[in-house]
């Protein structure tokens, strides 16, 4: 969208089912409802897979503290990125990049957005399929032989459902969460379950992987809950802006996504140091029998379906800064969302399932200089002065930057993205000096800023362009409402 809505479009437009900024009266959400949606996005099968990568390098101790405090950190720079621009004026994610990025620049995060949140719910829906099938095998309704056939239709029905429960926006999300938030202490008991039942085996369990070096084990796991922090940044605009303001969303993002996130992360981290697998599925039923093992692969069932519906609503709203998808229907929309999603399910799950490392990988080096740049663009650059007419009207140059690039952010991200890489593999995990004395994530964001900062010191702002204030101050967000557009 950014760039050709008319009026009459809006008024045809379902607030919550476009890009546009919300009205006061539209943002009705509460911070309880926040947080029960995020914290019901956040508890899904990502994290005992999150888990059991940690439990490769850490013990059970070490891991609590590393995803505790790597999550955490990642939740704040994400909220730091993200938070301020989406929720003082009901936009998205991709519209809080615009200023950075520019009108045309922004394209570079919505990709990073698209990408991620197809990749977490093919895992997710992927997953949903294999624990339906494994339920029913449970239960007795079918047979081992013939979970070939139920997964993908699992994973079929799940697309279709999701689509459903979707039709009404956000009021779809906000349903399903507050339904399925019980999940999340189906997973603290089977936390409780394994740690009250092994804990002499889970102390003295010894990390598979684990280097000589004990500081790169650490800092290792700190990675991997920093990068799966990263990952929330779509989800932060996308549910953020229901809410009327900053003060609203923050505790709740931070509680909601990077608490929830590191808790039900012991879960794989104790599976997979004890029982050798970080499914709950599978090692309860070692631990609690068959009645352990049906309750939870209903729990596993119902917590991708929830975190499904978040992501792709979240994806839908990003997808309509684009012109081509402005007209089109919210239906017509959440198919060509979901299509891939189905394809992917059907046709290689195996293959992307087992290519997840890569994949978290992937997340770390796109949203950590992405990140970096907005807190600098935000906080140093603007202290706080964002017009938000230039963000969705072509016509408002302040954005334009070069044809709608800004130079800055590309090198910037160029030189975040390289870092990240030189440092740390993403897919072996070799690494090279500095890290691990500082994570890659952070490294990365920190170089993207540096770098973003002087090209916009030395070049930008002595074009002219962005909409730089060329004053100094101190940082002072001005309190304002959304404008009439």
């Amino acid at each position: 969208m950014g760039v050709g809505m008319t009026k009459h479009n809006v008024a045809e437009a379902v607030a919550d089912t476009s890009a546009w900024p919300l009205l006061p009266a539209e943002r009705v959400w509460g911070s309880w409802q926040l947080l029960i949606a995020l914290t019901t996005a956040g508890a899904a099968t990502w994290c005992y897979i999150i888990g059991e990568y940690v439990g490769y390098y850490l013990n059970f101790r070490q891991g609590f503290a590393a995803l505790t405090a790597g999550c955490m950190f990642g939740m704040l720079i994400t909220v730091l990125a993200a938070l301020p621009i989406c929720c003082r004026f009901g936009v998205d994610s991709i519209a809080s990049s615009k200023p950075a990025f520019g009108t045309k620049g922004w394209v570079i995060p919505a990709s990073l957005q698209f990408l991620s949140i197809l990749g977490w719910n093919c895992l997710l829906l992927i997953f949903f399929g294999k624990s339906t099938a494994q339920f029913l095998v449970a239960v007795g309704l079918t047979t081992p032989a013939h979970s070939g056939i139920v997964e993908p239709c699992a994973t079929l029905f799940a697309c279709v459902l999701v689509m459903l429960l979707l039709l009404r926006g956000s009021g779809g999300v906000d349903r399903v969460a507050k339904i399925l938030v019980a999940h999340v202490f189906v997973g603290l008991w089977m936390l409780y379950i394994i740690v009250n039942e092994r804990w002499d085996d889970l102390a003295m369990a010894k990390p598979a992987q684990a280097s000589a070096d004990p500081v790169w084990n650490f800092v290792t796991g700190l990675e991997l809950g920093i990068a799966a922090s990263l990952s929330w940044w779509p989800y932060i605009g996308a549910m953020s802006r229901m809410v009327p303001n900053g003060k609203k969303a923050a505790v709740p993002a931070m509680l909601g996504l990077g608490g929830s996130v590191a808790a039900l992360s012991l879960i794989g981290v104790a599976g997979v140091l004890v029982l050798k697998v970080s499914d709950p599925s599978e090692w309860l039923r070692t631990v609690g029998g068959p009645t352990y093992a049906i309750i939870s692969l209903a729990f596993v069932t119902a917590a991708n379906l929830g975190t499904a519906v978040a992501g792709i609503y979240c994806s839908a709203l990003g997808l309509r800064h684009y012109k081509v998808f402005e007209e089109i229907s919210w239906k017509v929309l959440l198919v060509i969302i979901i299509t891939p999603i189905a394809i992917i399910g059907l046709a290689i799950p195996n293959l992307f399932f087992n290519n997840f490392s890569a994949f978290l990988g992937f997340i770390g080096v796109g949203f950590a200089p992405l990140c970096g740049i907005q807190i600098t663009d935000y906080y140093l650059l603007r202290r706080g002065k964002i017009n938000v007419r230039g963000l969705f009207d072509e016509s408002e140059p302040i954005y334009r930057y070069w044809k709608g690039v800004n130079p800055a952010a590309v090198l910037a991200m160029v030189a975040g993205v390289a870092s990240y890489i030189y440092v740390l593999n993403p897919l072996t995990f070799a690494s090279n000096a500095p890290y691990p004395l500082i994570p890659a994530s952070i490294l990365a964001a920190v170089v993207a800023s540096v770098v973003f900062l002087l090209v916009t010191r030395l070049v930008v702002i002595p074009s002219g362009k962005g909409g730089y204030p060329k004053t100094e101050k101190v940082y002072q967000p001005e309190e304002h409402s959304t404008p009439p557009i």
